[in-house]
């Protein structure tokens, strides 16, 4: 269950995505298949080879990606969530939902 998203920030996402750019959305969130996880990190874009090839040079396999309204995208959470971020230099979007 996703909470605490401002529209215009899911707007701007979505812009981002359909434009064919590598997007990130970091948004509280809650699943009890993951207790100690509170939020994640949505990355897509609507270019599924270029998702596919950022999403390789993290470790993340192709069939990962969610094919959700037009939105293709990666789940990011837990410390693979936390090393991605850092590493793309967005930690600090990340810092006020650890």
């Amino acid at each position: 269950m996703a909470f605490g998203i401002k529209r215009r920030d899911l707007k701007r996402w979505k812009k981002e995505v359909e434009s064919g750019n590598i997007a990130f959305l970091t948004h509280f969130w809650y699943d009890s298949r993951f207790p100690t996880a509170k939020s994640v990190t949505k990355v897509g874009c609507n270019d599924r080879k270029k998702l596919s090839d950022w999403g390789r040079a993290y470790g993340l396999k192709e069939e990962w990606i969610h094919e959700r309204d037009a939105y293709p995208h990666f789940d990011l959470i837990g410390d693979k969530q936390v090393e991605i971020m850092t590493r793309e230099g967005r930690i600090k979007e990340l810092q006020k939902f650890l």
